[in-house]
């Protein structure tokens, strides 16, 4: 199995047991949220040290490390039928340590809104408890209306969205990635959709010429986070900024590097901090992505 973040996932995402599951570990936060939303949290037996919602149910849940360095001994301990990683939080190894030992193992990896919608459709299906079915529906209800809302908003009036994930270096997301389809969602343009990472970094900062494509030094790498410099943003133009408060804590003391920028979300004061959760867990938590998002992006300043 190779974690590849370009290539098409539709065969990763198969479950890999036919029984609905007993016990399950959790490697991954949103999905954490998302089988206590499904009225299947009953079955998870370990979590990550980033696994905290639902708090009042997961707190008694043992950890097993983090999403990146997983306790494999204690995971096995717990005796699980199924551990749930996701091919971007997770690593290779780890789940190959996982499968060595026996151990079903299941690998998603949404890239848009509606393969989350898809997700929770497969979840349900996997424990066989459709008690949720009209909670999804809901959200697939909100979803539509929200699509024709963006399809119409992208034609007549755009609104440009810059969401920075890292700030040294600087860096954003492109078009093929959950974030860029949530914001797409909710009525925001991304302004470095068709950007891609490259490499080395002063490639990417516009200091040097980048590696040909057939570089045996990219080979796989993921072109999805390019990093920036401040000059493209300026050029950019963005509406709006959403600073989130994950993978990078944007917060209150980063606000001021935005603001002097001679960017239209500066000048209109169009420049906030957001959940970042909102933007990057999958699963049931885009309900609330739904809720909030749209507002900030077409009305908030």
């Amino acid at each position: 199995m190779m974690f590849d973040a370009n290539r098409d996932t539709s065969s990763m995402q198969e479950i890999p047991v036919s029984v609905p599951p007993r016990r399950v570990v959790s490697l991954v936060p949103s999905m954490t949220e998302t089988l206590f939303d499904l009225a299947v949290g009953h079955t998870v037996v370990g979590r990550t040290d980033y696994c905290i919602y639902p708090k009042e149910k997961v707190d008694a849940i043992p950890t097993v490390g983090g999403t990146k360095n997983p306790n494999i001994e204690q995971i096995v301990s717990l005796r699980p039928d199924l551990v749930i990683v996701n091919q971007e939080e997770n690593r290779k190894e780890d789940v190959e340590a996982l499968q060595a030992q026996g151990i079903s193992v299941w690998v998603t990896f949404p890239k848009t809104v509606q393969d989350t919608l898809n997700l929770l459709w497969q979840t349900m299906n996997l424990f066989d408890n459709t008690s949720m079915v009209p909670r999804v529906r809901l959200i697939e209800y909100t979803y539509d209306r929200l699509n024709n809302m963006a399809e119409e908003q992208e034609l007549i009036n755009p609104i440009k969205v810059f969401v920075p994930i890292w700030l040294d270096p600087l860096m954003t997301i492109n078009g093929n990635t959950y974030v860029h389809d949530v914001l797409r969602l909710c009525g925001g343009t991304n302004v470095f959709v068709d950007r891609e990472r490259q490499f080395p970094l002063a490639a990417d900062l516009g200091q040097t010429a980048p590696y040909e494509a057939d570089d045996p030094r990219i080979l796989g790498r993921d072109v999805r986070y390019p990093r920036v410099s401040w000059d493209e943003v300026v050029l950019a133009q963005p509406d709006v900024i959403l600073l989130p408060s994950e993978p990078f804590a944007f917060d209150e003391t980063h606000l001021p590097l935005f603001e002097g920028l001679d960017v239209s979300a500066s000048r209109n004061k169009r420049i906030h901090l957001v959940d970042g959760s909102y933007l990057t867990w999958h699963g049931t938590r885009i309900a609330y992505a739904m809720d909030v998002l749209p507002n900030m992006i077409r009305m908030m300043g």
